[in-house]
């Protein structure tokens, strides 16, 4: 099976889907006129350019050769967490999330399976990135691979989704009581995000998540805009945009503006697919869930902390080019080390970081010298030192001796 295309991304395009999803409403009918307004539709954020079954991937993803996880998963694994993933469906086929997902509520009317099943891969490569077990197979693996997987199938490739329908689907995450929800889809119409209106039922809904103390993250979108998406930028909610190997944000589609939180890898990312194996795919889609692991980490971590201050911690450790945050990569791209070691008392905002105020000169290297090191040297004073020492006591003592001589010959004498 392979994955259609859907937004703006590598190779994508976003007026199908739009004109898809406004064929009915521009029938030039009596009850096309009569219908209530269409709801805005959701679509997820990433090039849909999988096939799947898969081949395994023997090597180490390059999001994950950045991390010391060894060091990471001293620390913490997501081990008592549930993230919920509200997406395509999350598909348990493949080995590495066998025992990593409940199955939740499915929003998909009239379509064949469950939450279980995820015909477009999308969901299934979300999950993947925060809790695929390890694998002998493969290099890949979840950051959260003992973390819990709450499936809520409310989208699809069509992107049938809609904004209330993702609002259902985040009451039911806060019905079943999870620590953390991931969102990799924004509200758009023809291609172009659609503001959310404060009382809408998704405002309130994710309100609702907030209040409940949940962190929710959710993907700011491939538009390659600078326009707010939605739910990223809705209020306690960490929009997440993709960066690149160079932590950079990648130019391709990443959004830019309010709605990017933080940036996380977001380029050629490898994650599960359904029936097995992996494959390699991009878009803010995998930065955000990359970013909810974390969340997950920090939330068996420290299970006292309010959902204000895991976000804070993750905005505050994160990879910085500038004091504070930026249209590109908000406060920094995510280091999930750093935010899961560090010892800092929790707060509940970030703020800059002083120590990079300015622009920091590049690290020069020292040239080779063939001459002494400045140990050696102080070592060579210290030899001096005593041996002057040595060489005053010498004379001192010599010149007694030779005084009391003189007053001997003097007494014989």
């Amino acid at each position: 099976m392979n994955r259609r295309q859907r937004r703006k991304g590598r190779a994508l395009a976003p007026a199908l889907l739009a004109a898809l999803a406004l064929a009915p409403a521009l029938a030039p009918t009596a009850a096309a006129a009569a219908a209530p307004p269409r709801q805005p539709h959701t679509v997820a954020d990433s090039s849909g350019d999988c096939t799947f079954p898969a081949a395994n991937i023997p090597g180490e993803p390059w999001s994950l050769q950045r991390v010391l996880l060894t060091e990471l998963w001293q620390l913490a694994t997501g081990k008592g967490v549930t993230v919920a993933v509200i997406d395509t469906g999350v598909s348990d086929t493949n080995p590495q999330l066998r025992d990593a997902v409940t199955p939740g509520p499915d929003y998909l009317s009239g379509q064949s399976g469950d939450s279980l099943t995820d015909p477009d891969g999308h969901g299934t490569m979300v999950a993947g990135i925060i809790a695929a077990r390890q694998s002998r197979a493969t290099g890949f693996v979840g950051l959260a691979p003992d973390a819990q997987i709450l499936s809520i199938r409310q989208n699809d490739s069509q992107g049938d989704g809609t904004a209330d329908t993702l609002a259902e689907a985040v009451d039911a995450a806060v019905a079943a009581h999870v620590g953390v929800i991931n969102i990799s889809q924004d509200v758009t119409e023809n291609g172009k995000p659609v503001p959310v209106a404060a009382n809408s039922n998704l405002a309130r809904a994710v309100a609702k998540a907030v209040s409940a103390n949940i962190v929710v993250v959710a993907a700011a979108g491939n538009e390659d805009l600078s326009l707010p998406t939605y739910p990223a930028s809705l209020p306690g909610v960490l929009g997440v945009g993709a960066s690149d190997r160079n932590n950079e944000r990648d130019a391709d589609f990443s959004e830019t503006g309010s709605s990017v939180d933080v940036a996380a890898p977001g380029v050629d990312m490898v994650s599960t697919v359904p029936g097995g194996g992996q494959c390699v795919d991009s878009g803010t889609s995998f930065a955000a869930p990359y970013t909810a692991a974390v969340a997950a980490l920090l939330r068996q971590l420290h299970p006292d902390w309010t959902a204000a201050e895991i976000i804070a911690r993750i905005e505050q450790t994160a990879q910085r080019t500038e004091p504070g945050r930026n249209a590109f990569i908000g406060w920094g791209v995510v280091d999930p080390v750093a935010a899961v070691s560090d010892t800092a008392p929790p707060a509940s905002a970030a703020v800059p970081t002083l120590a990079t105020a300015g622009p920091v000169a590049p690290v020069q290297p020292r040239p080779l010298g063939l001459g002494e090191t400045a140990a050696a040297r102080e070592q060579r004073t210290a030899v001096y030192i005593l041996c002057l020492g040595a060489l005053a006591v010498a004379i001192t003592a010599g010149t007694a001796i030779v005084l009391r001589d003189a007053r001997r010959r003097s007494t014989a004498a």
